[in-house]
């Protein structure tokens, strides 16, 4: 076990899980002392009725919801928080609901900084640290099991003028409740399930090897990656399974916690630029170059990704690798998975960079682009945690063998 002579762990969210978890939350309303609350989502959750659960689950309560705001887009940024909180004010409510994925979530945590502080435009808050006090209650409801962002002190919203992704850091970010119900993601298409679940093993796989983990986040991270790895090509397959879906959840939801304590490393920080400058989904970002993150990192961090195989592959396979063969194995293993979610999905699933295309079928990160990319990545903070440093040519070596899905030549990366 790996001890450091200090570290600050917290995970004072209130979780609370179950089948029909969305029962609980007029108890939790009054709980808070609130009976207005605003609904904030998106569109795609609107539509699959996932509100009318939760209004349905709201009937009989003396807490009625004041307002909905439903045009959260994919990658929220900032003018759609800026105008969620007008409405807020306008409707004169008293705490938030998010019901939706990360961009939601994160979009919530905009929201309540500006109706809670003041101001109308959130990039005032920019940074770690500008939240100094703590916010209106708000209850957050995943539909998806992958970014975490209902336990985590961070918000992310792009500015797509600018083409870049400003990170809001402060404990007072943390939702007061997380609530986790299957019935939340069992309509979430098998394309989405496979990489916002892949995020969450990125989460839990980065908060064990990077630089600030620590005997809690340890914990939390294998129990993530045991239930994500045992869970997600079962979902995809099966769909309905409320079981495997559950366990989807309470991974995505350890993983948070993880990272949120020991933060993340170069596969967040290829992903932010790669997801600000060409519009890729964060989870597919975090998907494909897992991967590379864990072999980049090899020469520093054999013995811990090696130890990742036993929750990845159970103990069966822990036991019949040597133990100086298990760090290879782990890598192949997750790139065996992403294999077998992009063959499950039939071939949505992308598996490197210049397999990713819009809805038009228009390749997203064109190969001239990668060289912004790797400019890009050099201003993003989650560098700072990665055990081997990274500057632009690094970056962009890993970025050219990410575009064409081939390994890392190992013998050609700089140790620091």
């Amino acid at each position: 076990m790996f001890l450091p002579d200090y570290y600050e762990f917290c995970a004072r969210v209130k979780t609370v899980a179950g089948h029909r978890a969305l029962d609980k939350i007029p108890s939790m309303l009054s709980s808070l002392g609130v009976a207005r609350p605003m609904i904030i989502t998106d569109r795609g959750v609107s539509g699959a009725g996932l509100i009318k659960m939760v209004n349905s689950a709201m009937k009989g309560s003396k807490a009625k919801v004041s307002a909905v705001y439903d045009e959260v887009p994919p990658d929220s940024e900032y003018t759609i928080v800026n105008a969620a909180a007008k409405l807020y004010r306008s409707r004169k409510c008293d705490s938030i609901i998010a019901v939706g994925g990360g961009s939601v979530l994160d979009t919530a945590k905009g929201v309540n900084i500006l109706v809670s502080l003041g101001g109308a435009n959130i990039l005032d808050y920019e940074g770690a640290g500008a939240v100094k006090r703590k916010l209106k209650p708000m209850i957050a409801i995943p539909t998806t099991s992958g970014t975490g962002s209902e336990v985590t002190v961070v918000a992310v919203i792009a500015d797509h003028k600018k083409k870049v992704k400003i990170p809001f850091t402060s404990y007072f970010l943390l939702p007061d409740i997380a609530l986790l119900d299957s019935r939340m993601t069992k309509t979430l298409p098998p394309f989405l399930t496979a990489p916002t679940a892949m995020d969450a093993m990125t989460h839990a796989c980065e908060a064990y090897y990077c630089l600030a983990k620590n005997p809690l986040s340890d914990a939390m991270a294998l129990t993530a990656i045991r239930l994500i790895s045992g869970n997600i090509l079962n979902v995809i397959k099966k769909p309905g399974d409320l079981q495997g879906r559950l366990d989807l959840a309470n991974g995505a939801i350890l993983a948070g916690m993880a990272f949120s304590n020991s933060m993340v490393g170069m596969v967040h920080n290829l992903g932010h630029a790669t997801g600000g400058a060409c519009a890729v989904p964060h989870g597919v970002c975090m998907s494909l170059f897992l991967p590379y993150g864990l072999e980049y990192n090899m020469h520093k961090r054999a013995k811990e990704i090696g130890e990742l195989l036993f929750a990845l592959a159970g103990p069966e396979v822990y036991a019949a690798t040597p133990a100086k063969l298990r760090p290879e194995k782990t890598i192949e293993y997750i790139r065996k998975l992403n294999q077998d979610l992009h063959d499950a999905t039939g071939g949505r699933h992308a598996r490197f960079l210049k397999e990713i295309v819009d809805r038009e079928g228009r390749r997203m990160v064109p190969k001239e682009k990668l060289a912004d990319i790797a400019r890009t990545a050099q201003g993003d903070g989650a560098k700072i945690y990665n055990p081997e440093e990274i500057n632009y040519d690094d970056a962009l070596m890993v970025l050219e063998h990410a575009y064409e899905g081939t390994p890392l030549n190992r013998r050609k990366i700089r140790k620091g």
